[in-house]
């Protein structure tokens, strides 16, 4: 199998279309279409379905993309083995991490990195959960940091910490005027308030949004966001309630906080707080440390 040939076929079926591939490779439609032609010529039948929208494979071409994966998870295991057999600490850590993450977890982690470190380059992927476990099955991340619960067998999921879903409310709501802060609640306690909500795809609104199902509740939505640090801000200085991870929050409700919090009952399918990659993926001396850091946050009693 030609790497240049695997590394096309795989653009064509990451992006959709000869068309969407071309341009990411930076080529011309029928240079990559004469491309294609040849790698199907190697294999002795058609890899791709050319009347399908988004194009697809053939039985064939599955068996091909399968292969190329191997062969580029073998081939990159093969130069992490290397480096450390030359007592070497050069590299590179490709980490996909939500922006929010970044923010609480970099902090910490980047200058005991880099300190035992130095040489090896930290290059980040900031990205939503669902796409960085997509990046980690297709090898463009090597470790992710996301909140989900565990669902591709090819990917291990280190627990690095536990997460509960809590509902937080300024202090002017009704919720919080009538229900002691830290009780455990259900959803319905808050069906008149207005919430500030993460966007679909967050996995908190993916838990939120099953229990507005299982209690037949139609919120009342005045924001939707993409950062859950945003969503705190509206609560801290507008009468909304927000539900969030406890991760991300002070669960002490200090009398000096502008909102209480609540833990949520009933939630389904909890998620929590990984570190994943593949299984198949040769972890390095530096991607060891990186993990051994991480881990070290919860001993330290810093945030995670």
């Amino acid at each position: 199998m030609n790497e240049k040939h695997m590394q096309y076929v795989l653009t064509v079926l990451k992006e959709g279309s000869f068309t969407n591939a071309a341009r990411k490779l930076f080529v011309s439609q029928p240079s990559l279409s004469q491309i294609i032609k040849s790698a199907e010529a190697n294999l002795g039948a058609p890899i791709f379905n050319r009347n399908t929208d988004p194009i697809t494979l053939t039985p064939a071409g599955q068996l091909y993309v399968d292969a190329a994966k191997q062969i580029t998870t073998i081939s990159t295991n093969l130069t992490k083995q290397i480096e450390e057999l030359s007592k070497e600490e050069f590299g590179k850590l490709r980490l996909g991490i939500s922006v929010q993450r970044g923010m609480d977890i970099l902090p910490y982690v980047y200058p005991r990195f880099k300190a035992s470190f130095p040489h090896v380059e930290l290059e980040l992927h900031e990205q939503g959960s669902a796409t960085m476990e997509r990046s980690v099955l297709e090898g463009t991340v090597g470790i992710a940091l996301l909140t989900t619960a565990p669902k591709y067998e090819e990917l291990i999921y280190e627990l690095i910490q536990k997460e509960n879903l809590v509902l937080i409310a300024n202090r002017n709501c009704r919720i919080a005027k009538e229900i002691p802060p830290g009780t455990p609640i259900d959803i319905r306690e808050a069906q008149n308030e207005t919430f500030v909500c993460s966007r679909h795809g967050h996995s908190a609104r993916t838990l939120l949004d099953s229990l507005f199902i299982t209690r037949e509740m139609k919120p009342r939505i005045g924001l939707e966001t993409i950062s859950i640090e945003v969503g705190k801000k509206v609560v801290e200085t507008s009468e909304v309630v927000m539900a969030c991870p406890d991760a991300y929050i002070d669960n002490s409700n200090p009398e000096t906080s502008p909102y209480c919090s609540y833990p949520l009952l009933g939630v389904e399918n909890p998620r929590h707080f990984y570190a994943c990659y593949r299984k198949d993926l040769y972890l390095t001396k530096y991607m060891r440390g990186f993990l051994e850091i991480l881990h070290s946050m919860k001993d330290s009693g810093t945030p995670v």
